[in-house]
């Protein structure tokens, strides 16, 4: 559900939205921007439906959204908001690692990327960055965007794993969970024939040879790698 957050009125501030699934991130995240005088909270939502629903009645100026929202993704939230409010900038606050998702979230649509474990500088100055009107990511991940822009050098990704598209990394992620194929196609509003398919898809890129060797690798991501 969507709540509004207590913070004091000021035209003058920007208005941010929060979607987060994590209570304590979630009030971390409205205490740092609530002493900014040209910040403010405007709303907190913990799932899709009500991030959907809070940019809607609150109209913020920005929304801060996280890549994990319970069994949705995050990704698709900001494919959502990229269709119906083209308008708002998202920055991203996750804790995977941006080499894996940096580029995805850009593609799907926010303006920039930042990890949990940056520092509270880092965050605020992300999110001034993106309601400016500009990309934020860290100087490492420009420089690997760029490279690969230029055509310098492929720039090859960390792990096999980047490879997969990003329906490809959705559905191994549920596999990793333990989410069967029926399942993971009503999740994922696909036929359990379509999930299939992304799962031979998943095998080739990763180079596995059986469904037991899939979920194996697919459960050690999760345990080791998958945004929680």
């Amino acid at each position: 559900m969507s709540s509004t957050c207590p913070t004091e009125g000021d035209a003058r501030r920007a208005r941010v939205l929060i979607v987060d699934d994590h209570p304590i991130v979630t009030q971390g995240l409205t205490r740092l921007i609530g002493q900014e005088a040209d910040l403010e909270v405007c709303g907190c939502a913990a799932d899709v439906p009500s991030a959907l629903g809070a940019i809607a009645a609150l109209k913020p100026d920005v929304a801060i959204v996280d890549l994990s929202l319970g069994s949705a993704s995050g990704l698709q939230l900001i494919k959502d908001c990229k269709v119906r409010h083209p308008e708002l900038p998202i920055l991203v606050l996750s804790m995977h690692d941006e080499v894996l998702y940096a580029e995805r979230v850009l593609r799907a649509g926010a303006k920039g990327y930042v990890m949990k474990k940056d520092t509270p500088e880092t965050v605020l100055a992300a999110l001034r960055r993106v309601l400016g009107g500009t990309i934020y990511l860290s100087n490492h991940m420009a420089s690997r965007l760029l490279q690969g822009m230029v055509g310098a050098r492929p720039v090859a990704p960390s792990s096999l794993v980047g490879l997969l598209s990003d329906r490809e990394l959705e559905v191994f992620e549920h596999l990793g969970r333990g989410v069967g194929t029926q399942q993971i196609a009503e999740i994922l509003h696909l036929s359990p024939k379509t999930v299939e398919t992304h799962r031979a898809h998943i095998k080739e890129k990763l180079q596995l040879k059986t469904a037991t060797e899939l979920f194996q690798h697919a459960m050690n991501w999760v345990q080791n790698e998958a945004p929680q």
